[in-house]
């Protein structure tokens, strides 16, 4: 089952990961302007969570049930991994902003590039946060990265979109990079968090943190969406 779930998961990320700024970009190119409605329909599927956790929480009451295990608990996240996971809903809210905007001013190839850079922003975040120790593989990963990023930069207007300034190029280009340092700052958190629960890492756990995080990011963009006025035709 635990090979399943994760052979599962990875799918969803290989759709989501390829699709998702496919998609982004191609309402961006046929005349679409609202950038905190894309913000928000990254997480806005936060809902279907429950399907699986539902699942979780009934088996977990029949073990519960079954073996008169009073000590057994259904929902396993505590107030303190809550409160923490709130303020990770919202760095991932802005995170999701500035990814979008990158996404409506730069090409798919050039924004997916930058967005890379992430894995050297986590590198560095995951060393001062969570002392990752350095690899060989892994300083070569983020040497060719970074090298990739600079040469983009030198012929950054090779591939600048039609009608488009070279303002708002520049800055498509580092509201991505910030999307790749925030995405990198979030993940040795995430690991942060786990580290200082003091309690099991199961699935359930996971996609409880998953679940608010999600919702909280997306209700960050809905305010943005309130304020920008994007729910007005």
């Amino acid at each position: 089952m635990k090979i399943v779930l994760l052979v599962l998961n990875c799918i969803f990320l290989a759709v989501g990961t390829c699709g998702g700024p496919l998609v982004m970009r191609l309402y961006f190119i046929k005349g679409g302007k609202r950038i905190w409605l894309s913000t928000w329909l990254q997480t806005v599927a936060w809902p279907i969570n429950f399907l699986p956790l539902g699942i979780s929480y009934f088996y977990s009451l029949k073990n519960i049930n079954d073996n008169n295990n009073n000590n057994t608990k259904v929902i396993l996240m505590t107030p303190r991994i809550f409160v923490a996971t709130i303020g990770i809903g919202v760095l991932q809210g802005f995170g999701n902003y500035f990814y979008s905007y990158g996404t409506a001013k730069l090409p798919v190839s050039t924004s997916g590039l930058l967005f890379a850079t992430q894995l050297a922003f986590t590198t560095g975040f995951a060393f001062l946060i969570a002392k990752l120790k350095f690899t060989s593989y892994l300083v070569n990963a983020v040497i060719l990265l970074t090298i990739g990023v600079v040469l983009l930069a030198l012929h950054s207007g090779g591939d600048q979109p039609e009608g488009e300034t070279k303002k708002e190029y520049i800055l498509g280009f580092i509201m991505t990079l910030a999307a790749a340092a925030l995405s990198g700052l979030i993940f040795p958190l995430v690991e942060l968090i786990y580290k200082k629960a003091h309690q099991a890492i199961t699935y359930t756990l996971v996609l409880e943190f998953q679940t608010v995080y999600c919702f909280v990011a997306t209700i960050v963009a809905t305010i943005g969406m309130i304020i920008n006025k994007d729910f007005l035709v």
